[in-house]
């Protein structure tokens, strides 16, 4: 019987009062303003408020599939509007939306079953193939807009997406709806000002906000968790200013991307993904080539306004310190101001974007007229660029100019840092490269974005000079010893070891799993899908101890050699679990009963639900809906995202989790992509160091840790299990890995989950150039990596077969998650042939190491 954590307590928790308040305050950091001609912020002076929308009660508050959370009590707009102090004049309106929303529910879950009926649980992949989407929004009529007051009407746009589709170029995604279109047009013409608030993931069109007379707010509100409606309405009346910062460019057009017609499903093929943009993602093309977005990466306004001042440049070692002077100018409002620091590199051998950004610092609010002192501190190592042919990381020779601005369209030239010859960072090896030609974009000085005054700007800076006998070039090894493989050193004959003897120092895991047979060890580096405590798990809801948990590793050892089994917990938004759960007098969980993960899915299946006992007792798992990723980066707060780690970190010690399958730190290469509300930012640097900061905030609870995801190239959803993702190794390394990279060395996350993809033609969990060579040996990885769910699943017919869970063992993917019989079956037969011991024990070693640290923590 597995150990439950939960409780028994039906009421609400102070755990999940004081959280709901931490990210609501979180929630109202990440909100950015895009557009404001004096309609915000608004007065709660008990006017009858025009509020309208998809978003106003259907509020969106994460992504669909494994994003999920399911949260007690969700806030929408209008609760949380109205406990502001407004009357909502409009429900009229709401509630015919309500009414289409209901039929339109009705007839895609009848679909939804019969394909169930069909298909049993694969008709779930139908689900996210497929996923719901509310219908168009019913005309607002002059009727509608009778006794609200006319002098500021709020619209409310809501989009979802989530796990395994991408996003739609299409009106009620990307685009804006008809409806959307004609109730806009109407607002504008009837109400003195009209705010449209984006709850929305990513970005969409916003060109009709711009052009539209009348339209004088944009806010994105983003998608902020379970208190999302009382941070908006805190926004929203001036309680708290809209702080944030876009976390990656919006344009002006969907065609403006980088090759924008050939994402995903838009050519016609989603088997193969040609990464032709090379390095230039994000504000890197848009600044490179001159194309002018709607919104720049980093952009954000707020409800005062702020002064930069340069106080000085200095380099200390081959530090990089940025010191600047902030003041609000403004006279009303407080607010906090973050300051960016990009630089530009020489280009030589190699090609460069306009500028990179290199560091970033938010102020605390500050009041009206309040100055402060904010100081960036780079490494001037973390400017090299990679060079394939050399296979090593270099700082070209030339001119580096520091710039100081608020957005990548706002930066101004502080320092001219000059180095007088070419250095080199790290030796490396060819590792990962392009499976076929690629012709990737290179950019040229001639074509790259400028303003007034730059030229002078660069002449007028002051030049310091790299001392570069500071920079000393990293040579790496890829030898076993280097790369975290253990060896067939531990002792057999020492008696027969448990994990108590390891705990308690009397053994080590290479002495316990010296003694383990083939089949044992395959056992371990297997996931507990196939029986055990899990039982006949599904996916979404694998684990007995902690019912809605995406899985657990195994507990074939527990009684021959004592070593229990972790609990994994999907993410990033919070934890996905069962809301609640029904336990028999002996406290086995008695299937069926309860509030499930999966919602009533099993009713869907036809499953009947069994028969409560008299005896029975219920046990609950309200968890915390955070904000998305995206939102968290939108901060640029490490110490706020660290706090929303907090949260996570404090929910899984409580309810016995081990590992929260997060966070999700793919580059959002194109808005399309239909999880980028998972991650975090298109800027490699905001990703890592978000990453290490909600890592750090979770692995401050007792055995508790994260797992950064999807490794590597995860940048799209439809057939992401099997598709090909080639890319070019310098824009592999500098845009597509950095982030994992930051995230390992600066907060040690204790796992690491592979993608489904292929990597330049090898499966990612399959890759030992991706997992041994750079994650292990490279940046010095010393946690476990674990595959994507299903990986090896054999079913369907496509271009590209399924990862192989021997080749993961030999890759070092440590677990083959959830898991399946005949994945351990496979491993064990190939010890001797494709397998050798030794490799099948590093990765059982490691598992082995993941359960002692989380035993050693609990128990302490």
């Amino acid at each position: 019987m597995a150990k439950i954590f939960a409780t028994t307590d039906p009421e609400v928790s102070g755990r999940e009062k004081r959280n709901m308040e931490r990210t609501r305050r979180i929630a109202a950091e990440g909100m950015v303003l895009l557009e404001n001609s004096g309609a915000l912020p608004l007065e709660a002076d008990g006017r009858s408020l025009a509020l309208f929308g998809s978003g106003v009660r259907h509020m969106v508050k994460g992504g669909t599939g494994s994003g999920d959370v399911n949260s007690r009590t969700v806030v929408n707009v209008e609760q949380a509007m109205e406990d502001a102090g407004f009357q909502i004049g409009t429900k009229t309106w709401l509630d015919r939306f309500d009414d289409d929303c209901t039929k339109w529910g009705k007839t895609y879950v009848a679909k939804y079953q019969a394909i169930l009926k069909e298909k049993g649980w694969e008709g779930v992949n139908w689900a996210l193939d497929h996923p719901y989407r509310d219908p168009d929004v019913p005309e607002i009529t002059q009727e509608d807009m009778t006794g609200t007051d006319k002098r500021c009407a709020v619209y409310v746009i809501a989009r979802t997406s989530g796990e395994g589709a991408d996003r739609k170029l299409a009106p009620g995604d990307y685009e804006l709806t008809e409806g959307e279109i004609q109730n806009l047009g109407m607002l504008a013409e009837h109400y003195e000002h009209t705010v449209v608030v984006l709850n929305v993931g990513g970005a969409i069109d916003t060109k009709l906000f711009r052009e539209k007379k009348g339209i004088d707010a944009v806010l994105l509100m983003s998608q902020p968790g379970c208190a999302g409606g009382l941070a908006l309405a805190d926004v929203l009346t001036g309680k708290v200013s809209p702080d944030g910062r876009l976390a990656a460019t919006w344009a002006e057009n969907y065609a403006d991307y980088p090759f924008a017609e050939e994402f995903s499903y838009l050519n016609g093929d989603v088997a193969d993904e040609y990464y032709k943009e090379g390095i230039y993602v994000g504000y890197r093309y848009f600044d490179s080539f001159g194309v002018r977005p709607a919104y720049p990466f980093g952009f954000g306004r707020s409800y005062t306004e702020f002064a930069l001042g340069v106080g000085k440049v200095e380099i200390k070692g081959d530090a990089v310190c940025v010191t600047v002077a902030v003041k609000n100018v403004g006279a009303a409002y407080a607010g906090r101001e973050t300051v960016q620091v990009y630089v530009s590199q020489p280009t030589g051998r190699l090609d460069k974007p306009y500028q990179v950004l290199a560091g970033y610092a938010k102020t605390d609010v500050l009041a009206p007229g309040q100055e402060t002192d904010v100081t960036v501190t780079f490494s001037v190592r973390s400017l090299a660029s990679y060079d394939e042919g050399a296979a090593e990381y270099i700082l070209e020779k030339g001119i580096y100019y520091v710039r100081i601005g608020t957005h990548s369209r706002n930066t101004h030239v502080a320092a001219a840092l000059e180095l007088a010859e070419d250095v080199v960072t790290e030796r490396l090896a060819n590792r990962v490269a392009a499976d076929c030609p690629l012709d990737v974009l290179h950019a040229s000085p001639d074509g790259y974005y400028t303003y007034e005054r730059e030229a002078q700007e660069k002449t007028d800076a002051p030049h310091i000079a790299i001392d570069v006998s500071v920079i000393t070039a990293v040579t790496a090894s890829y030898g076993k010893d280097m790369c975290g493989q253990c060896s067939d050193a531990g002792e057999k004959d020492k008696g027969r070891v448990t994990l108590a003897d390891v705990l308690e120092g009397r053994a080590s895991v290479h002495d316990l799993t010296a003694q383990l047979d083939a089949r044992e060890l395959a056992e371990l580096v297997v996931g507990s899908a196939r029986g055990g405590m899990a039982g006949a798990s599904t996916v979404g809801a694998a684990s007995a101890a902690c019912p809605g948990a995406a899985g657990d590793t195994t507990s074939s050892l527990l009684e021959s050699r004592g070593v229990a089994n972790l609990v994994f917990a999907d993410g990033p938004a919070g934890l996905r679990l069962s809301k609640s759960f029904v336990v028999d007098k002996d406290g086995n969980i008695i299937p069926g009963l309860g509030e499930s993960a999966f919602g009533n899915l099993g009713e869907m299946l036809g499953m009947v639900p069994p028969e409560r006992p008299a005896d029975a007792v219920d046990h609950y798992q309200y968890c915390t809906a955070i904000p998305i990723a995206t939102m968290l980066a939108q901060t640029w707060d490490p110490a706020l995202i660290e706090e929303a780690g907090d949260i996570v970190g404090e929910e899984m010690e409580e309810l016995g989790v081990t590992l929260w399958l997060a966070p999700g730190m793919n580059i959002q290469r194109n808005p399309l992509c239909g999880r980028n509300f998972e991650y975090y930012s298109e800027d490699p640097l905001v990703s890592g160091l978000c990453a290490a900061a909600d890592t750090r905030g979770v692995q401050r609870h007792a055995g508790c840790g994260t797992t950064i995801k999807h490794f590597a190239l995860n940048n799209q959803e439809d057939n992401r299990t099997h598709s090909n993702s080639h890319c070019a190794e310098r824009a592999l390394r500098e845009i597509y890995l950095k982030g994992f990279e930051i995230a390992v060395k600066e907060a040690a996350p204790l796992s690491l989950m592979t993608s489904y993809n292929l990597v330049n033609g090898i499966h990612a969990a399959n890759n030992r150039e991706l997992i041994t060579d750079i994650l292990r040996c490279e940046w010095g990885f010393k946690g476990l990596v674990m595959t994507d769910w299903g990986t090896t699943d054999k079913s369907g017919d496509f271009k590209y077969g399924s990862s192989s869970p021997v080749q993961c063992v030999k890759a070092g993917n440590d677990l083959t998650m959830p898991g399946s019989q005949a994945d351990v079956d496979a491993i064990a037969d190939a010890v001797g042939n494709e397998l050798t011991l030794e490799e099948l024990r590093a990765c059982a070693g490691r598992v082995l190491e993941l359960v002692c640290h989380a035993m050693k923590n609990r128990r302490s």
